[in-house]
């Protein structure tokens, strides 16, 4: 039997792991150790040495695609067609038992799968068919709290009253939305899991079937399982060892949408007989980037421990970039892009990576001003997010009543009691009339035809419009974004929304405000506009179709949750402060302190050549200048792993116990953020200071010759 191709591309730690005997196993799989490549040839081990049946054999993923590569390279390797194997997503395997035996899943043959945006519809409706108010009972929020419980296995009758009135009207919905979904034969992609569990758990015999069926059971990502995922192997493999896990607790970094990385522990408990296999041999990053990594991820506690290491050499030393502001941390990331492309590298292979996707502003307007392609991976550009359109179309109708896309995109946002049939007649009127949808809903109002309740709402919203007006009047541009946010009740609406897409589009309303107060410094205006029409011009023009296509060469923005599985050359890890990553909220919270550790570890481990860190000295957060500590992370990291760079010059020096000493502290003539008049240039904004004495140069934002450096020495320059 010529086994070579099997055997031979792997390294010792991967061949114990193919070749392991048949119990449970773990392999505790290291950033860029090759697992796939694991799973893929313990797999064809099974097959062709150990005489397993592929029809026998069960592989989970969590997405699509690595289901896809999967079978594309058992078949590769096998010559060996994968269509009786069960590979694919927890969710895909569950609906294919779910239509396999729906009668005993108490399902119609014809049930109907429902995605995200679908299980909302469904939810808001049922909020409207039972009264309840959508400002005090958000459909998001009882979303969130739906799928929670199922993902933990919990149904409503489950649920013991605690006598807490929020916890009994949440369960009171979640009952209804049950009774809703079995009459109409819908299913979410939480109940998937929770009935495919349900139906083997009380179901013995069927139960008995496919633990026979499925001699061998392999997952991938195992650190990413939730409760009622590892329930639903647990009962497949019953009195077995037959469990093949891939996982690497260092990268478990989505507890916050139910992730359990306390299933990789508990599984040592549960499968007794088991054996721990180590992949540590990095194929992608450099020596320094994994000992800054190791020791990063060491300062975690619950983890299993393992060690990175590769025999690429040392590389490049980390890059340690400490920036002004957050402007400045943006031209210096798009400045050593420009550099790394005219030197030859790929714009496809540089990243920017950030904790919160507020921070992607400042690099997307940076990139667009040199004409750099982009492309935000896993989202929207930042004008684009549907918090920051809803907070825009208020601006707009404030300056503008006859904007009809604006006035229809808030009408009812946050909801105000204005039901479907008001909005039409509405639009009716302003079809009939030629008459704009404000003009329209006046009309609508004079004739006196609206119930009490969806008058009031009218009234209130077309009221809320003008008072918002009056108010921002002799407002600054960034009072008046600010004031609608808060007065508009977007924030109460978000701040509503459970989990951390709440707290993620509350903070792009913020940075919404800090575009707004920077905005002014940065614009010409030749037609004599307002300050806020510009503003909102400027933001169209910004969420225009602009972003790189997915083949495009392009740079890739992107969260590092989003990171999560990729690779890139040249990687800015940026933000790094006290505050912000690690958030504000993990302070305190061993647990979430350990999980944003893995999510540095993660980032941090997409690169494979040159890293660099960066952090502000100066960030403007919440509306308010905010001056933090660099992050621990960065702290955790050997002095002797990293060079501090700046824009014209390298510096090499330690990293301090509490924050990394300057080499440029000398008096100053001018200061960073000053407003400054020069004869030639006209008026602009310091953006940055080097040098000393006579070659003491600065960086000016001008308002009409654009970003300039002089010498400040012959510059003549006037402080404004």
């Amino acid at each position: 039997m010529d086994i070579t191709n099997i055997i031979d591309p792997l390294n010792d730690a991967q061949r114990a792991a193919v070749t392991a005997p048949n119990r449970a196993v773990l392999v505790l799989a290291g950033a860029g150790s090759g697992k796939t490549r694991v799973l893929v040839h313990r797999i064809a081990w099974q097959i062709r040495v150990e005489g397993v049946s592929a029809h026998s054999i069960l592989a989970v993923t969590f997405t699509n695609k690595a289901a896809r590569e999967m079978r594309n390279r058992i078949e590769d390797l096998l010559d060996l067609s994968t269509q009786t194997m069960w590979i694919g997503t927890f969710h895909g395997l569950a609906h294919r038992l779910l239509r396999r035996h729906a009668k005993q899943a108490k399902l119609p043959d014809t049930f109907q799968v429902m995605d995200s945006s679908d299980q909302l519809r469904v939810i808001k409706r049922l909020v409207a068919a039972l009264g309840l108010d959508e400002t005090k009972w958000p459909p998001k929020q009882i979303q969130w709290f739906i799928n929670a419980q199922k993902d933990e296995g919990k149904r409503a009758r489950h649920q013991i009253d605690s006598g807490d009135l929020f916890q009994r009207q949440m369960l009171a919905v979640y009952k209804a939305y049950e009774e809703l979904c079995d009459r109409s034969g819908l299913v979410d992609f939480a109940e998937l899991l929770l009935r495919a569990h349900e139906l083997l758990r009380d179901n013995r015999d069927l139960l008995a079937f496919y633990q026979q069926r499925f001699l061998q059971i392999h997952v991938d990502e195992f650190q990413d399982t939730n409760t009622i995922q590892y329930a639903w192997l647990r009962l497949l493999t019953e009195g077995k060892d037959n469990l093949f896990l891939v996982g690497d607790d260092d990268q478990s970094i989505y507890g916050w949408r139910g992730a359990r990385v306390e299933n990789i522990f508990n599984f040592q408990k549960h499968y007794p007989n088991h054996q721990v296999i180590k992949l540590e041999q990095n194929y992608r990053s450099t020596g320094n980037i994994l000992n800054a990594a190791n020791k990063v991820i060491s300062k975690n506690e619950a983890r299993m421990g393992k060690e990175l290491w590769t025999d690429a050499g040392k590389g490049d030393l980390i890059s340690l970039y400490a920036a002004f502001n957050e402007l400045d941390e943006a031209y210096f990331v798009v400045d050593r892009i420009k550099a790394w492309v005219n030197e030859g590298g790929l714009r496809k292979d540089a990243a920017i990576l950030y904790r919160s996707n507020a921070q992607s502003r400042q690099f997307e307007e940076k990139l667009m001003a040199t004409a750099t392609p982009y492309r935000v991976y896993g989202g929207l550009r930042f004008f684009e997010r549907a918090e920051i359109k809803n907070a825009l179309a208020y601006l707009r109708l404030m300056s503008n009543r006859d904007d009809d896309a604006s006035f229809e995109r808030v009408i009812n946002t946050p909801t105000r009691g204005l039901g479907a049939k008001a909005i039409e007649d509405i639009r009716l009127i302003a079809k009939d009339q030629g008459i704009s949808l404000w003009a329209a809903a006046i009309a609508l109002l004079n004739q006196k035809a609206m119930s009490p309740r969806a008058k009031n709402a009218l009234v209130g919203f077309l009221e809320l419009i003008d008072r918002l007006e009056g108010l921002a009047a002799e407002l600054e541009l960034y009072e008046k974004v600010q004031l609608v946010n808060e007065q508009s009740g977007l924030i109460y609406l978000y701040k509503n929304e459970k989990g951390d897409r709440g707290e993620e589009k509350l903070e792009n309303l913020e940075e919404l405000v800090n575009a707004a107060r920077l905005f002014d410094a940065e614009q010409d205006n030749e037609e004599s506009l307002s300050e806020l029409d510009l503003f909102l011009s400027h933001a169209a023009l910004e969420a225009g179709d602009m972003q790189g296509d997915e083949f495009e060469d392009c740079v890739q923005l992107m969260t590092l949750h989003s990171a999560k599985g990729l690779e890139f050359k040249l990687v800015f890890l940026v933000g790094m402060e006290e505050g912000l990553f690690p958030s504000q909220q993990s302070s305190d919270d061993i647990a979430r302190l350990e999980e944003e550790r893995r999510l540095c570890y993660v980032g941090m481990t997409r690169a494979m050549q040159q890293l660099y860190l960066t952090y502000a000295e100066s960030r403007r957060i919440y509306g308010k200048e905010n001056y933090s500590r660099p992050s621990r992370f960065l702290r955790e990291i050997p002095a002797e792993l990293i060079q501090e760079v700046r824009m014209r010059a390298h510096v090499s020096r330690p990293l301090a116990a509490e924050k990394p000493t300057h080499s440029i502290k000398q008096e100053r003539r001018f200061n960073l953020g000053q407003r400054v008049g020069h004869a030639k240039f006209g008026e602009g904004v310091v953006l940055q200071l080097e040098g000393e004495g006579a070659q003491e140069r600065a960086q000016i934002n001008f308002k009409q010759a654009g970003v300039k450096w002089l010498m400040l020495s012959y510059a003549h320059l006037d402080a404004l």
